[in-house]
């Protein structure tokens, strides 16, 4: 019996060979999240070297720089994508985008993230965003869930990367699900109270991390204003559900 396999991955080429496709976009991606091609490798669950022979692969076939390292300035040691490959992640974003659109609304699902609350002495741990959206604006620690992960396993792996600290999970607050809440894209964020174990707060230029007074803290970024309101509830001892969904 002959069996027959329908591959329906999107690939993205440049003179007849294959540029991109998804997995090399997560890392483009995780490169511009982290400004850091170790930590990107990392998060992908591959070495340096390998992470750099896939990003000198694809400029070989483009024929363009899509990766630069900055050794001086206020962003010394950072890798961070050239002008080539932000327009190279956008392309094939965009194609991805239409792809989805003409298979048509079934095909497309919310991405999962968590977000972690840790207050300590009256506290609550911060950290500025990088990049867009709300660049430069203060957020609760958090990302999105891998393949294979458990939410609860995220959000501490999360807060370790982006503040240096070791946290457990205490308890889930709620989760929040609004579709406009990420301009982004739809994003489903599922919300733990953590308890400090460990660890020393990096509060450096790559990650801006610090605590801020729950009396009066800036301006967040995404719905976290609306998500904190709710943990003040849940410790003034009325329900931890969150009433904005």
């Amino acid at each position: 019996m002959i069996h027959f396999e329908l591959d329906l991955r999107p690939v993205l080429k440049s003179g007849g060979r294959s540029l991109m496709g998804v997995g090399r976009a997560k890392l483009l991606r995780q490169i511009k999240e982290t400004s850091s091609l170790s930590k990107a490798a990392r998060q992908m669950g591959m070495s340096y070297r390998h992470a750099w022979g896939v990003v000198h692969r694809m400029e070989e076939i483009c024929g363009q720089k899509i990766l630069k390292s900055v050794r001086g300035g206020a962003e010394r040691g950072q890798s961070i994508l050239t002008d080539a490959g932000e327009r190279i992640l956008e392309e094939f974003d965009s194609r991805i985008e239409a792809l989805e659109q003409a298979r048509g609304n079934s095909y497309r699902r919310p991405s999962l993230t968590t977000d972690g609350i840790v207050v300590v002495d009256g506290r609550i741990l911060l950290v500025r965003r990088k990049n867009e959206p709300f660049k430069g604006r203060y957020a609760l620690p958090g990302g999105f869930v891998e393949y294979g992960e458990t939410v609860e396993h995220c959000v501490v792996r999360e807060v370790g990367e982006e503040t240096g600290l070791r946290v457990r999970v205490d308890r889930l607050l709620g989760v929040y699900s609004a579709p406009g809440r990420d301009p982004r894209g739809h994003t489903v964020s599922v919300v733990f109270i953590l308890q400090q174990e460990g660890g020393t707060l990096a509060d450096s230029e790559e990650t801006h991390a610090g605590w801020f007074p729950l009396a009066s803290m800036p301006t967040l970024a995404f719905d976290h204003d609306s998500i904190i309101s709710d943990y003040r509830r849940s410790k003034r001892g009325k329900s931890s559900t969150p009433s904005r969904r």
